[in-house]
């Protein structure tokens, strides 16, 4: 090839114009590759469906000698198309259940290759054996139709009834377990729930320095925000000071113990909670344990539970009796109940 010889800016805008055509021919040769595949392709589809047609091109021909009105030609020429396409159903399904008797032929020899086990064996390898072929077993029968699915399945072979196998894992005997642990976890569900929803007569007092005694009827399930809710309703009108106050402005005392508002009747009751000077776990009320008995004797006695504003608290917090009040801590034990 002959070299340009002139500037350089030259020479480079022709080595580009080279490359450019260069790179056209390329594509050039890549598109009539692909042309020639496509048109390979479309030929191979053409014989596929070419044996179909020459078997019933001939068969009309056979079938038609002479003059023969157009007609009875399309007629004869639907007719054997349909005879072709029935002969072609038939060969698959032929394959078809060819297909699923060597499957049944193969199941049967397994079982049969099984019921030869007479003894338990402890061998892994051949109880790994014997789990792949379950595995296949159950492949098969996914693959098999409904009637062969109703067969019933017959229980594993070669256990020696006299033999203590209950350290030995049972599938069938964990399931047994776990259904009987469900159904005592939803009846203990069940208890809980009716024993939340059960009533109960709470005793309290409004306390501003003096006591004012009233009674409200919660469910034990209930919590202590919802029970001063109630409280706060019944008190509005007879004292003034609550008639613009929420519930978050009150407190609940109960044995000289502060009870948070998301803890409920139900917790107290269940774990036989006790305080500083008396249960937690009973609501109703009777004479003042600390004057009357033994406080640290637990009775079924307790004091009327405190509803207090938390501003009258914080002024009055160091004069008895708030001075003795404390938040509630469910791991703090009372084992013996102080007076002072």
């Amino acid at each position: 090839m002959a070299q340009y010889k002139g500037a350089a800016s030259e020479a480079g805008r022709a080595m580009q114009l080279m490359k450019k055509r260069e790179k056209q021919r390329e594509q050039l040769e890549q598109m009539k590759l692909k042309i020639a595949e496509e048109n390979v392709v479309k030929a191979n589809i053409n014989k596929k469906f070419s044996a179909h047609y020459d078997a019933v091109e001939a068969e009309l021909k056979s079938s038609t000698v002479g003059l023969v009105t157009l007609n009875d030609m399309k007629a004869k020429q639907e007719a054997l198309v349909k005879e072709r396409e029935k002969q072609l159903a038939k060969k698959e399904q032929f394959k078809d259940l060819q297909l699923m008797l060597e499957k049944q032929r193969e199941r049967e020899r397994k079982k049969e290759q099984k019921r030869k086990i007479a003894s338990l064996s402890f061998n892994l390898e051949e109880d790994e054996e014997c789990e792949d072929e379950e595995g296949e077993e159950e492949e098969s029968d996914k693959e098999d139709p409904p009637e062969e699915k109703k067969k019933k399945k017959k229980k594993k072979l070669g256990k020696n009834p006299d033999v203590d196998t209950s350290f030995l894992p049972d599938r069938d005997r964990e399931e047994e377990e776990n259904r009987l642990r469900e159904e005592l976890r939803q009846e203990w569900e069940h208890k809980q729930e009716k024993i939340k929803s059960e009533e109960i007569e709470i005793t309290f007092s409004y306390w501003d320095g003096s006591g004012h005694r009233r009674t409200v009827k919660m469910k034990k399930g209930n919590s202590i925000q919802q029970f001063l809710q109630k409280a706060l309703e019944s008190l509005r009108k007879d004292f003034s000071e609550l008639r613009s106050a929420g519930v978050e402005q009150l407190m609940y005392i109960k044995e000289d113990l502060i009870i948070p508002h998301h803890h409920s009747f139900y917790d107290f009751i269940v774990t036989k909670a006790r305080g500083k000077s008396g249960p937690l776990f009973n609501f109703d009320v009777h004479e003042d344990v600390r004057l009357l008995s033994d406080a640290t004797v637990e009775k079924d006695e307790s004091h009327a539970g405190k509803v207090v504003l938390r501003s009258w608290y914080e002024k009055n917090k160091h004069i008895f009796p708030a001075s003795r009040w404390e938040p509630y801590d469910p791991e703090k034990k009372w084992d013996k109940y102080t007076i002072r």
